[in-house]
């Protein structure tokens, strides 16, 4: 039997528009319940559909993963479930009682205090003032508040009250729970908390639907994965299978942004005031010189630099810097610590550095050249170019770690 059927949903909304939270959602809730839902099945040029004909069911106990990239339509599916908005077309079913931990503050008061909150906000998720009393005590030990109780919320920090909201929401022993991020709230000691509750939650066979960008979380609670993009369904099953096409879906996604953002920078801005070089192109290949733009961790790299001098330039220094999307140099090579020495160039030319098998993390790259005077003082030229994406492997890097490196492990037991 499913706890949750989810039939052939769309959803559209104004171009603008946002999927609203939680706490602007409870009174669109009841005006949608007696306005009716009137929207058009047709889209005007404003409007765009952010969930298109998506269909999944859950059976009860199970714990289904929805990932994607960012405006995927991820959390408006679970605000659909929760009955915040409604579907311009298609129909959902939920089994039992629901809880949704989507945004955890959502629902307080700001000028109650903690406990009275816990009784608001408890009420609004389905509680009885019977169970509340019953779970009290448990919800402020889980929130690590208790000095705080008496306190208005305002008082609080952010992480406090995302503390005490998981609690709350934790604590309603629902059916079906949605999740959505919120695993990443307060420090870590709270974030293994929250962890552990979850598996409880899993174990005692309540169904859970998972929003999160978390991979490896994704991959160690859930049994079947959706990936989103668009509002689609691009593919679901196993973790194991579905995972590496969102990883290499985000890379394409990174790699379209790093190629916009390189277009659009003046490297000659940085360089002397008269232009004695220009670098016309950047290329990566593989070691048997194919120009390609998706390799493995294991394979070598050939990077070409061609180069136009429109003047003789006596002593020049190469260098390249291999830089991840989000900035970091992963590795630096030059001609001069390389004890290569360029007497002079002069008209095109171009330049070759093999790199032996460098064992990148899974990400998007581009390499940084610069073309330096002998004293390395002066650029005479700078690219951004030679964009490149280290494919995903099966196992998830959960370290985001720059390196993979050669490793050999063993053990002994001590007496």
């Amino acid at each position: 039997m499913y706890a949750i059927e989810f039939n052939n949903v769309w959803k559209k909304f104004q171009k603008g528009e946002k999927a609203h939270s939680l706490r602007d959602g409870i009174p669109m809730f009841f005006k949608n319940m007696f306005s009716g839902n009137k929207e058009s099945r047709e889209l005007s040029e404003e409007e765009f559909w952010a969930v298109k004909n998506v269909d999944f069911r859950v059976k009860k106990g199970e714990v289904l993963g929805i990932i994607g990239p960012n405006g995927a339509g991820k959390s408006t599916i679970l605000k659909l479930l929760s009955r915040i908005m409604k579907p311009t077309k298609g129909t959902f079913k939920i089994q039992g009682r629901l809880s949704a931990l989507i945004e955890v503050t959502a629902g307080f008061h700001p000028e109650f205090t903690g406990r009275e909150n816990i009784y608001f906000n408890g009420s609004v998720l389905g509680m009885s003032r019977k169970e509340i009393d019953a779970r009290f005590n448990e919800i402020v030990e889980f929130s690590g508040v208790g000095d705080f109780i008496d306190t208005p919320v305002k008082r609080y920090s952010s992480g406090m009250s995302a503390r005490l909201g998981f609690a709350i929401a934790a604590h309603v022993n629902p059916d079906v729970l949605l999740v959505d991020e919120v695993l990443s709230v307060g420090d870590m000691t709270f974030q293994a908390k929250c962890t552990a509750k979850m598996r409880e939650l899993l174990n005692s066979g309540v169904t859970i639907i998972f929003i999160s960008h978390n991979i490896p979380l994704v991959q160690s609670l859930c049994e079947r994965v959706i990936l989103l993009n668009k509002g689609e369904i691009l593919k679901q099953g196993d973790p194991d299978e579905v995972i590496p096409y969102y990883e290499n879906l985000v890379n394409a996604i990174r790699e379209g942004e790093l190629k916009r953002s390189l277009d659009d920078e003046d490297p000659r801005l940085e360089v002397k005031d008269r232009i004695l070089i220009r670098i016309p192109d950047v290329t990566v290949s593989d070691e048997s010189g194919i120009v390609k733009e998706n390799f493995k961790s294991t394979e070598s790299l050939r990077i070409c630099i061609d180069y136009q001098a429109w003047e003789k330039i006596i002593n020049p220094i190469f260098i390249i810097n291999v830089v991840r999307s989000d900035g970091v140099i992963c590795f630096a090579c030059n001609t001069l610590d390389d004890n290569y020495a360029i007497e002079s160039i002069e008209g095109e030319g171009r330049m070759e550095i093999r790199i032996k098998a460098p064992k990148l993390g899974p990400n998007v790259y581009y390499v940084k050249t610069y073309i330096m005077d002998r004293d390395m003082i002066h650029p005479y030229a700078i690219a951004k170019k030679g964009v490149f994406t280290i494919d995903t492997i099966k196992t998830i890097d959960k370290a985001n770690a720059v390196l993979r490196v050669d490793s050999i492990w063993s053990h002994q037991k001590k007496k």
